[in-house]
């Protein structure tokens, strides 16, 4: 029996044209203080008036749908920047930011966020969707900072590579003169969930990880990696503020791995990594310097 070709994703989104979402939030210091106790900092990175720390941003402008609005893997079934696929799966690959001048931590800020394109394109698992969306964030009226995220989209599951077992107890051994280790636990990853309002059940539930989604494990947030790489330029070199960034992010890392964030600086720029016994380069980033 022959089963009919599915239609091409980019026949989904032919007339999707969702307008810009206009949204506040006063930054509160609760966030911060949250996630630098969750990194084990001595004490928060920022307080009121302070600069936030690049990506540190992701901590607010959150939404939380109701229960009932969540799909089975956690993810909330609507949105209003998520194209109307069957079965759909979301994935975060990487993004870029600009940042004119750091937001000031307790100030009110405005986020203008819009679609800025949807491409269709296919990989070695079959077809993807290419979702970039663009955000504008605003104090006393200034763009501070303008941030572009690419989420990939799957209709239906897809088999990935990933190992069948893990190694707790390997080490990575990067050369690179920056370097934070770190072995994200359940419980990090957990608390991460939670400040960031993420409630895909990859990232805390081991059985739905392994059972539908093919992990051997529970998956450390792509965002953490990310957050994790700029805090080498952060912890490194202080007095210079990053202008612009971009990251991608590769390959998973899963609960009770042995990760290092890597950097090299190189005049006015730096590149970054994730990197386990397993592979040297679950993602990668750059950042140049003001």
């Amino acid at each position: 029996m022959t089963h009919p070709t599915p239609p091409p994703l980019g026949s989904y989104v032919e007339s999707w044209t969702p307008g810009p979402v206009t949204d506040e939030d006063p930054l509160p210091t609760g966030p911060v203080a949250a996630l630098s106790a969750v990194l084990n900092l001595p004490g928060p990175v920022a307080k009121a008036g302070d600069p936030l720390p690049p990506l540190w941003h992701w901590l607010y402008f959150l939404t939380w749908p109701a229960g009932r609005d969540l799909g089975a893997d956690g993810h909330p079934r609507g949105g209003h920047f998520s194209p109307p696929l069957p079965q759909r799966q979301r994935m975060w690959a990487g993004g870029r930011c600009e940042i004119t001048r750091p937001l000031r931590l307790g100030e009110p800020t405005e986020r203008i966020s819009r679609l800025r394109a949807v491409t269709a394109k296919q990989g070695r698992t079959g077809e993807m969707l290419f979702v970039t969306e663009r955000r504008e964030f605003r104090q006393q009226g200034r763009v501070c900072l303008v941030e572009e995220q690419d989420i990939v989209y799957r209709s239906g599951r897809t088999a990935g590579q990933h190992p069948t077992a893990l190694d707790q107890s390997a080490f990575p051994h990067p050369d690179a003169p920056w370097q934070l280790p770190l072995r994200p636990d359940p419980a990090l990853l957990f608390r991460f969930s939670a400040l960031t309002a993420n409630a895909h059940r990859i990232h805390y539930d081991t059985p739905y990880a392994q059972g539908e989604e093919g992990y051997p494990g529970i998956v450390v947030h792509g965002p953490l990696l990310a957050l994790l790489m700029l805090e080498l330029p952060r912890r490194h070199a202080p007095d210079r503020p990053v202008r612009s960034l971009s990251y991608r992010l590769r390959r998973p890392v899963f609960a009770g791995e042995r990760l290092a964030a890597c950097g090299a600086p190189a005049d006015d720029r730096a590149d970054l990594h994730i990197a386990t016994h397993r592979e040297d380069r679950h993602a990668t980033a750059e950042v140049t310097f003001q």
